[in-house]
């Protein structure tokens, strides 16, 4: 069974104190998800893997450790999942980018693709997928599915917060894929909002409600 991770480092929890709150705006609201983010990624990189190699300093030979080569894409959920990728680059910027757009169906809840667009050697990548919200689970499982389908291996879930129905719902459908969260709330609500979180996370990005 894949392992759940929640950051509770302080950092991220005051930043996301200040996400929740309605009366945020628009910029400070996109600011401190691309913050949390970045900090969330130092978390979710930890088990990736490192080469001793020597490095010449101005007094002497030093043996230091750097990133093994591996190959590495941010794959984010459109539309919400644009806010998260940019923080990540700054510390990743050798990781490719790729997108799939999903949108939720306002009667069933269920997600329906309507964009994919991935490097063309994903399959050889770690691959980790963005979105700010894992609700139902339902965007995420289709995007992991979708991922699978092009030969991807090696997959991370990162979420600023999570509520359980979610997390079951990944868990059940791919239980090789671990989760990063700074959050897991209490439910979701009849309207498949996770309570209390902090609304519609794609509206509050980029202003458009």
């Amino acid at each position: 069974m894949s392992t759940v991770t929640v950051l509770d480092h302080p950092l991220i929890q005051h930043k996301l104190a200040i996400l929740r709150n309605k009366d945020t705006g628009v910029k400070e609201f996109r600011e401190l998800v691309s913050e949390i983010a970045g900090l969330m990624c130092y978390e979710a990189t930890r088990s990736l893997p490192t080469e001793e190699v020597e490095v010449q300093t101005p007094v002497a030979l030093a043996k230091c450790r750097m990133l093994a080569g591996k190959k590495l894409a941010i794959i984010p959920i459109l539309r919400a999942g644009l806010g998260m990728v940019d923080s990540m680059v700054d510390m990743i910027p050798s990781a490719k980018i790729g997108h799939i757009g999903l949108y939720r169906d306002p009667e069933t809840h269920l997600p329906v693709e309507y964009y994919c667009k991935l490097p063309e050697d994903i399959e050889n990548r770690q691959v980790f997928v963005v979105d700010p919200m894992l609700a139902t689970g339902g965007s995420a499982v289709a995007a992991i599915d979708f991922l699978k389908s092009h030969g991807c291996k090696n997959i991370i879930m990162m979420n600023i917060i999570g509520c359980p129905e979610g997390i079951q719902a990944v868990q059940a459908a791919h239980p090789d894929v671990d989760l990063y969260l700074a959050a897991v709330d209490e439910k979701l609500n009849e309207h498949a909002y996770i309570i209390p979180g902090l609304g519609d996370a794609g509206d509050r990005i980029f202003g458009t409600k």
